[in-house]
């Protein structure tokens, strides 16, 4: 198959491309420099000069502070971007698979968020994200919206700093040798090794719709840093922060894990428990630094 990636260079793009290679079909690789999603007559422009088969839109203002701050251009990145993409892969014939996010949400559920769970989203990265759905789901009947979370991998993060999650927590680690953690807020880690074989594979089927895409499972963020220093043998000293040590300008839901419903109704997912996803990470990056170590 004839697949485009847009937002290539990215943490989930750049494991996307390595997903589609593998199974040996031909991939672009759309950054920013190729296309600009908020602007229907790029996006035309570009995609038009490629056969397609399959669109995969990974691309995003998911910088939550930032969009609070500029919510205009948050709209324009994540809801009208995704409209254009919609509109262009309709009239072009192909499939669009457009990722979101488990911020559409207002996390008072306290169990697992399935997909015809009610959205309403706290803040203007959600209701951008959710914005950009309704377009997806409206405008081009053969596509894929999948909402996922907590996502971490080993390509860079821009809009992080760089760094996710883990490698931010094996850095505190090594630099102080004492980390502090909230436990009020619990999500679904997902590994985008995993997240983008699962897109993958669900381009070769026609079972079109929203589905929920994470690592099964949940814990909090203490417990999710526990794991990791377990995992990767580190001896530190792990405190429970409480909730307002790091206040956020910016709401956000408490309580974001989602079950992949959709997925499992259709025998289609294709997600191992989040533990198990942290456990290949983690060996791949202290694999890596070996590797460095003994060709230096």
């Amino acid at each position: 198959m004839n697949i485009a990636v847009i937002g290539a260079d990215g943490q989930l793009g750049s494991d996307v491309v390595c997903a589609f290679t593998g199974r040996g079909d031909t991939v672009t690789s759309l950054t920013h420099a190729h296309i600009e999603v908020s602007s229907l007559e790029s996006v035309r422009t570009c995609l038009g000069t490629h056969t397609l088969d399959v669109v995969v839109n990974t691309a995003a203002m998911h910088h939550v502070e930032k969009c609070e701050q500029k919510p205009a251009e948050a709209y324009a990145v994540n809801a009208m971007g995704a409209r254009n993409l919609a509109v262009v892969t309709r009239d072009l014939g192909a499939v669009l698979v457009h990722v979101s996010t488990d911020y559409v949400f207002d996390g008072k559920k306290d169990e697992p968020y399935v997909e015809n769970d009610i959205p309403l989203p706290l803040n203007v990265y959600g209701n951008s994200k959710l914005a950009g759905e309704y377009s997806v789901r409206t405008l081009n009947p053969r596509h894929f919206v999948l909402r996922t979370s907590a996502l971490y991998g080993k390509h860079p993060c821009r809009a992080k700093g760089g760094q996710n999650f883990v490698d931010l927590m094996l850095r505190l680690a090594r630099e102080r040798g004492r980390v502090r953690v909230v436990d009020s807020e619990f999500v679904s880690p997902t590994p985008t090794t995993d997240l983008s074989h699962q897109i993958a594979a669900l381009t070769r089927c026609e079972a079109y719709g929203l589905y929920h895409a994470t690592a099964e499972g949940s814990c909090s963020w203490y417990e999710f840093a526990r794991e990791i220093f377990s995992v990767a043998e580190i001896d530190v000293k792990l405190d429970v922060a409480s909730a307002t040590e790091f206040p956020s300008k910016v709401p956000r839901p408490r309580y974001s894990v989602l079950e992949n419903r959709g997925l499992k109704t259709m025998r289609l997912n294709r997600f191992e428990d989040w533990q198990a996803g942290l456990r290949k990470y983690v060996s791949q990056i202290q694999s890596a630094v070996v590797h460095q170590s003994v060709s230096t």
